[in-house]
């Protein structure tokens, strides 16, 4: 496993990060305690969290992901193996029970959230605490087209502040963003600048062979501020391993079970999908592993996150850590993308 630097951190975390969304809705706890163990025995040192999860967000699973992670610290006691990341919800989105729907990045909410996050993981500390997505309307989880809202948010400013008060209370190590743009990212860094306050160690932002996003205003920030991104969704929701070429509906797939995610399966994501899937069996390659391997490739990425709901899924995402893709695939990959870029923004 290789490890990189997060940020301008002494931490170094494995290039593959072990993503939970599905525990508590697709996966059970036994089957999540499989899941770190055999992560772990592959060398990954990274884990990621949030107190929504899993997803789909309904309130009878409300955190049911922080808590099964809690109870797998209190049964195998190797908290400090782990760098564990989690996250605080902003408002919207469909959010209505998690702190009466009026979430803030404000001192009462991060209290309340990183406070509530801490007892369920069974831990006095979380290494990398993000803020979910912007508190402000913007462009995220898909949305194009920029329409500016003259509307009041916490400012940045008051939300580091209240990030530095955990800090120093010794309940969280660094701070990260996620879902956020350019502009959010600057402003933050610049105020950690000016200010002497917490600096954004990362950004979890979506990216993919369908998604490459991210490469248009956020790589160059991520790669000269030292601020990598933790890219989520590189499969695109599974879109990319081909499992749902020709309108399969495999049993048990996100897809299948959850006909609200619709961001990755609109039909010039599905012309796109079966370009590149395609191309991976020209290569002799597994779809799913070259598209992991070209996300952890990135020069911009710090780690690549992986979700899996079975051990059979998870073995294929870790074996994508050992490819390397030649010059040639990554011309081709290069071609299909100026064909059809960004089909899944």
């Amino acid at each position: 496993m290789e490890y990189r630097q997060l940020g301008r951190t002494d931490l170094n975390v494995s290039a593959l990060c072990l993503g939970t969304m599905t525990w508590g809705e697709q996966n059970t706890q036994q089957e999540a305690f499989e899941q770190i163990e055999r992560a772990k025995r592959a060398g990954i040192n990274f884990i990621d969290t949030a107190e929504m999860y899993p997803v789909p967000p309904r309130p009878e699973t409300y955190a049911r992901t922080e808590a099964i992670i809690g109870h797998y610290f209190k049964a195998r006691g190797d908290r400090a193996d782990w760098i564990l990341a989690s996250k605080v919800a902003g408002p919207g989105n469909g959010i209505s029970h998690i702190r009466d729907a009026q979430l803030k990045f404000n001192r009462t909410h991060i209290v309340a959230a990183l406070d509530a996050s801490l007892q369920r993981l069974q831990t006095d500390w979380i290494d990398l605490y993000q803020l979910h997505w912007p508190e402000r309307r913007t462009n995220f989880f898909g949305k194009l087209g920029y329409q500016h809202n003259e509307e009041s948010f916490t400012s940045f400013a008051e939300t580091l502040e209240a990030l530095e008060e955990q800090v120093k209370a010794g309940k969280i190590r660094h701070i990260g963003l996620s879902n956020e743009t350019p502009w959010g990212l600057t402003q933050f860094l610049g105020l950690a600048e000016s200010r002497g306050l917490p600096r954004v160690a990362s950004i979890q932002n979506p990216y993919s062979l369908l998604n490459r996003t991210f490469e248009v205003g956020l790589a160059e920030i991520a790669i000269r501020e030292q601020a990598g991104l933790l890219a989520y969704s590189p499969l695109a929701f599974g879109m990319l391993t081909g499992k749902y070429e020709d309108g399969a509906k495999p049993n048990n797939a996100r897809l299948t079970l959850f006909e609200r995610f619709q961001r990755y399966n609109n039909p010039e994501s599905i012309a796109a999908t079966s370009r590149y899937v395609a191309l991976a069996r020209e290569h002799g390659l597994d779809p799913a592993q070259m598209a992991l391997a070209f996300v952890t490739s990135r020069p911009f990425v710090t780690s690549n996150i992986i979700g899996a709901t079975s051990l059979q899924q998870l073995e294929s995402n870790l074996a994508s850590v050992e490819l390397t893709l030649s010059n040639e695939l990554l011309e081709k990959i290069e071609a299909l993308h100026k064909r059809q870029p960004n089909p899944a923004p």
